[in-house]
């Protein structure tokens, strides 16, 4: 495995060296390992029926793939690069979809292509150009649409909820776009329960109402259409200060879990292994907290796990993975989890540009 030696963010603190990854507190019988540290800003993650894992990145407007993530120190390639916050990359059919704030492009033939990748191709070019909670993960839903989610263009404001604050989905080849969930301030990560195929979805908080509210959200929609809240409601029972009395937070649906204030919710998957033990094989949610970047004791820097029940509610929330914040300064910033197809846990990281693997081996 590649050892991981970087610098540090020092949020106007002074830098200090990374501690080693074992400093990652895991329960007990699961190791964590660094695949690779060589993929900047490394955000969200998909990986191909053949075993390429794609990643995503945000600052650097590239994409990369590697071939063989869980051989010894991988090699991660370019295959594009000049977009504008490509977030979020969807494997279907041998072609690599990837977001890019305005528009989702197509990589075609990608599988075979690695060494010469072709130019994007447009999928669909409507989205908004707002950069402001612009970057998009993206995922195809067992109905075979493509999702993408619309953040809302600040931190607190109204905007036409067809047009922003939602999660829409749309045909392959860019058709049929509509809206399947509003209220949705920001969603950088979702994914389907295994046996209903409801969406499940992150939720960042609003900012500027405090260190401890509102808490970011974990949601489950249940038919479309439904409004999870902002900007009138926060987190099922906070009414905004600015947007509050327009609509009564008992008109909107709840969060499933609260996560915590401002810890950054990010990428999540249901758990679909075989190599964790049996506890984590069902109804096992693992979720990526990017970490606060305002709050004055920062919060998150962490992947949490919460158990579900077989009717949709929360049943359990625990800390799986911390360490990335040490000394009261983070080292790394988790942002994306995948399950492999060994069943290990695949971890994205941008600060620390890596790519980590989370197993059981007690």
């Amino acid at each position: 495995m590649a050892v991981l030696a970087l610098g540090i963010f020092a949020w106007s603190q002074p830098a200090q060296a990374a501690p080693p990854i074992s400093h990652i507190k895991l329960p007990p019988g699961f190791r964590i390992d660094v695949l690779t540290d060589k993929v900047p800003g490394a955000r969200g993650m998909a990986m191909s029926p053949q075993g390429t894992l794609y990643v995503g990145s945000r600052g650097e407007g590239k994409v990369y793939a590697l071939a063989s993530p869980l051989a010894p120190d991988p090699k991660p390639r370019v295959i594009a690069s000049g977009l504008t916050m490509p977030v979020g990359v969807a494997f279907r059919d041998g072609s690599l979809f990837v977001s890019s704030t305005s528009r989702i492009v197509r990589l075609d033939d990608i599988e075979t292509r690695l060494d010469s990748p072709p130019k994007p191709a447009i999928v669909n070019d409507t989205f908004p150009t707002d950069t402001h909670h612009g970057w998009k993960f993206i995922a195809f839903g067992p109905d075979g649409y493509l999702y993408v989610p619309v953040g809302a263009p600040c931190n607190i404001c109204a905007r036409d909820e067809n047009r922003y604050a939602n999660i829409m989905k749309m045909k392959p080849d860019g058709s049929d776009l509509q809206v399947v969930a509003k209220g949705v301030r920001n969603t950088v990560g979702f994914a389907w329960h295994p046996a209903s195929h409801e969406l499940w979805f992150t939720d960042n908080g609003r900012d500027w109402l405090g260190d401890d509210q509102p808490d970011d959200e974990l949601n489950r929609l249940t038919q479309p259409g439904q409004h999870f809240g902002f900007p009138y409601c926060h987190a099922g029972d906070i009414a905004d200060p600015e947007f509050g009395k327009q609509r009564p937070c008992s008109t909107f649906v709840p969060p499933v879990a609260k996560l915590g204030p401002h810890v950054a919710a990010l990428g999540m998957r249901f758990y679909t292994g075989t190599q964790f033990p049996a506890e984590y094989r069902q109804n096992n949610i693992f979720i990526a907290e990017h970490g606060s970047w305002n709050r004055s004791e920062r919060s998150g820097y962490r992947i949490v796990r919460i158990v579900v029940d077989d009717k949709g509610r929360a049943v359990r929330q625990e800390v799986f993975a911390e360490g990335w914040l040490h000394n009261g300064i983070p080292w790394g910033r988790p942002v994306d989890v995948q399950v492999a197809p060994d069943g290990s846990l695949l971890v994205s990281d941008d600060m620390a540009d890596a790519i980590y693997r989370i197993r059981y081996a007690p």
